[in-house]
């Protein structure tokens, strides 16, 4: 199948999310989904448990911690107030999610990745026993969990600065849904870098040079991934979609930044 690469926009990078959920039909890939969805499932029925008992304590005792006294002044703020707890609680759901699955179900992923591209262009990456490919895998899966969570502990804190200062805490929930969406763009878009063995400081280059497409990308994962049910079957469609984002964006633009 020929590969055509698209221009570098966030039109272009959502489609990767549609076109990845279409390529799960095929008779060829179906083999590779199975264990990850029973995963998903499970961690779906888990975590959302958790987030909404966390959340009702935490609305409970936030709006009891307020004197009545003071409560006809807050009130007009207090949308905004729990706008900005559920965009969090939110992010941290979909988060959670995907680093939980993604660890777990790493290896079956790195897999579905490789007969992704098998399928698409009659190729495919070097073969690796699997008793290579998982330490491998699991190892590039916890470098990653340790990036996202150094840099994400910063924006969290630029949020809760940027939520005390009037107009401008406006942009804590952008802010927020940004680097959600970078991070999706990374974690799916890694699966068929990491066949190549590519290295994960080169592949994050080769997004930061794609940004629209990466933003549209990841933006749509974000989405899918804190919507209940839905989030079960976007992972899988997201590594098939990341595939086709490697092929189309990525593969070209780390043979770009690797001979620049």
């Amino acid at each position: 199948m020929p590969i055509n690469c698209p221009n570098n926009n966030i039109i272009s990078g959502a489609r990767y999310m549609f076109e990845g959920a279409r390529l799960l039909m095929h008779p060829k890939l179906r083999p590779y989904i199975l264990v990850p969805l029973l995963i998903n499932c499970l961690l779906f029925f888990v975590l959302t448990s958790v987030l909404l008992s966390y959340f009702w304590t935490v609305f409970n005792e936030g709006t009891g911690w307020i004197p009545e006294s003071i409560q006809p002044w807050v009130e007009p703020f207090a949308w905004f107030v729990w706008f900005i707890v559920g965009v969090f609680f939110l992010i941290i759901y979909g988060y959670s999610f995907n680093v939980i699955t993604n660890i777990v179900a790493a290896p079956f992923y790195g897999l579905l990745a490789e007969n992704t591209e098998k399928l698409l262009t009659g190729t495919e990456p070097p073969p690796e026993s699997l008793g290579r490919m998982i330490p491998r895998v699991l190892m590039r899966e916890f470098s990653k969990l340790l990036y996202f969570l150094g840099r994400g502990f910063l924006v969290i804190l630029l949020m809760i600065m940027l939520g005390f200062i009037p107009v401008i805490q406006l942009l804590a929930p952008l802010i927020g849904m940004l680097w959600g969406a970078w991070s999706m763009a990374i974690q799916y878009a890694d699966y068929p870098a990491d066949n190549h063995q590519v290295r994960f400081s080169h592949m994050r280059l080769s997004l930061w040079n794609r940004m629209g497409s990466s933003l549209g990308f990841g933006s749509c994962i974000m989405t899918c991934s804190v919507i209940p049910i839905v989030n079960i079957f976007a992972m899988p469609a997201a590594v098939t979609g990341g595939t086709l984002f490697w092929l189309k964006e990525l593969n070209e633009q780390v043979e770009l930044d690797s001979n620049k």
